[in-house]
């Protein structure tokens, strides 16, 4: 009896990796093991990114809140400080927004917080 191999799956497993890999330079779109290699290290850089995105998110905010803050005479430290004893339950992302685009409502919230 011949040697039977799942050919179907093992041609749909390549066609998805090379799907994957269209639109990259050279062999790395159309040779098998290059583009193997490729679409799986694209693939760690990817999860890798999901979260630095969330961390850059917040470094981003913590400095927008840092100067909004400062322009009021108060550290970052000090007015999220304040801010959790006041109980005020806004998170970075609005107190950043506050700060960027609505600065008299966030020069109201440091007013309230002192």
């Amino acid at each position: 009896m011949p040697r039977s191999v799942n050919a179907v799956a093992s041609r749909a497993r390549r066609k998805k990796v090379m799907k994957q890999a269209k639109g990259y330079f050279g062999r790395r779109k159309n040779v098998w093991t290059v583009a193997k290699n490729a679409v799986e290290k694209a693939m760690l850089y990817a999860y890798r990114d999901r979260r630095n995105k969330k961390r850059n998110f917040r470094a981003l905010w913590i400095t927008r809140i840092n100067a909004g803050a400062r322009m009021h005479g108060m550290s970052y430290s000090q007015f999220m400080g304040k801010v959790k004893a006041n109980n005020i339950e806004l998170n970075r992302k609005v107190l950043a927004d506050l700060a960027m685009n609505h600065p008299d409502a966030f020069k109201a919230l440091v007013d309230k917080v002192k």
